[in-house]
């Protein structure tokens, strides 16, 4: 039995042939508000954008950062290219060359940053978590939205080549009925026991652990192939119970100088849910900071009536697929990410080579400056985020009360359903 050639729908770039004189190329001012690893990433993302996407028609003009660190502010001048720096936010937001904002301050700064920026009429791309909470996510939401305005979070890997395969191979029916789906999030980046305590480790900044901060992307990630989450149980643990204090400080998970003296972790190293999604679709979902051995093995399957998908970002140029039956040859088919999937064309120009994590930044913040220029909500919404938040939440209640747990519906534009 031969199966059907497994196709994909192309992200081609755009080619007038009309003749007529290209649109002027628009500049859009660029706020950057803390300038740790994630924040650098935003920058580098927003420079690609005029070679990546040329018909978007803009460049990004890169006029402030501001972080309270001055080497930070140094860096953003000296080495990335901005016209300018503060040590407030709010000198930032205040500047009126400044017409579309990053933020990737930690998560206990989130609300209060994003807030303002919706006072200062902002559109902002923000990280995830969105806040320390549901609620917090549901207030930025919920301004931003009151407000009028487009917004961006840092849902990167649903834009990988493969997921966006994925996604449309079910949309298309060509798994059949789509019956459950595993995801998982394994990385070892907190297993060294002697790792600083930083804001991380700390439930008053951070929030949840693991569940916050990989389980959100693996919620995300599900929510986009299967459908919004109605209802979880789930089960978490702290393994590491006290850290170091560190003595300075550190840009992402980068290893600085610490004490003898060490803290308590506030927060869980490792969670495992089942999920049922409105669609009636169940799952397994699982998130670990403190696996020894697997550094960033980040899973998706989608098992259907006729057949299934899976992809890891490990190896995220390749995508295992099998459609039917295959009779004596019954098994999966490695599908190579080509041009013809997603956002691959704009980076690579045949199959075989790999895009990267910062590749998937510059298309996460090429939907979020067409969300700016277009006004309407191309990118991850805040809506999305507090969806992922009040999944999050309601994972924290069940791992507490060891029942199942429901998930309330959110407001506004989310786009995983779109």
């Amino acid at each position: 039995m031969t199966e059907a050639p497994i196709e994909a729908r192309p992200e081609t770039p755009a080619v007038d042939n009309s003749g007529s004189a290209p649109s002027p190329i628009r500049e859009l001012g660029i706020g950057v508000i803390s300038f740790g690893w994630m924040g650098r990433l935003h920058t580098r993302a927003y420079a690609s954008l005029p070679e990546r996407y040329p018909e978007l028609r803009v460049r990004p003009r890169l006029v402030a950062v501001a972080d309270p660190v001055q080497g930070a502010r140094s860096a953003a001048v000296e080495q990335f290219g901005f016209a300018g720096s503060y040590a407030d936010y709010r000198d930032l937001l205040a500047d009126p060359a400044v017409e579309a904002v990053s933020i990737c301050a930690p998560n206990f700064l989130h609300r209060e940053i994003a807030l303002a920026a919706v006072a200062a009429g902002k559109p902002f791309w923000i990280e995830k978590p969105m806040g320390v909470s549901a609620e917090e996510s549901r207030e930025i939401a919920c301004a931003a939205t009151e407000a009028g305005l487009v917004t961006g979070v840092g849902f990167n890997y649903r834009q990988a080549p493969g997921v966006q395969f994925a996604r449309q191979l079910i949309r298309d029916g060509r798994l059949g009925r789509v019956t459950n789906v595993r995801v998982w999030l394994i990385a070892d980046y907190a297993s060294d026991p002697d790792g600083p305590l930083t804001w991380r480790y700390d439930r008053g900044r951070a929030g949840a652990g693991v569940v916050g901060d990989l389980m959100s992307h693996g919620i995300d990630l599900a929510q986009f192939l299967v459908g919004r989450v109605a209802e979880v149980a789930a089960m978490t643990d702290t393994f590491i119970t006290d850290r170091p204090i560190p003595l300075e400080q550190g840009i992402g998970h980068a290893r600085v100088r610490v004490s003898d003296e060490r803290g308590p972790v506030g927060n869980e190293d490792y969670v495992g849910m089942l999920a049922r999604f409105d669609s009636g679709v169940v799952g397994t979902l699982e998130a670990s900071r403190v696996a020894r051995g697997p550094r960033a093995e980040y899973v998706v399957e989608v098992y259907g009536t006729g057949g299934s998908v899976r992809w890891n970002f490990e190896d995220m140029s390749k995508v295992q697929v099998l459609l039917g039956d295959g009779g004596d040859v019954h098994g999966y088919t490695t599908v190579m990410a080509g041009p013809q999937h997603g956002a691959y064309a704009r980076f690579q120009p045949g199959p075989g080579q790999n895009l990267s994590f910062d590749d998937l930044k510059v298309v996460e913040g090429r939907d979020f400056v067409e969300s700016v220029l277009s006004g309407e909500q191309v990118a991850p919404s805040a809506a999305d985020a507090w969806s992922a938040a009040e999944v999050d939440e309601a994972v924290v209640r069940a791992a507490a009360s060891r029942a199942w747990e429901s998930v309330p519906p959110v407001s506004g534009r989310t786009t995983y359903d779109a």
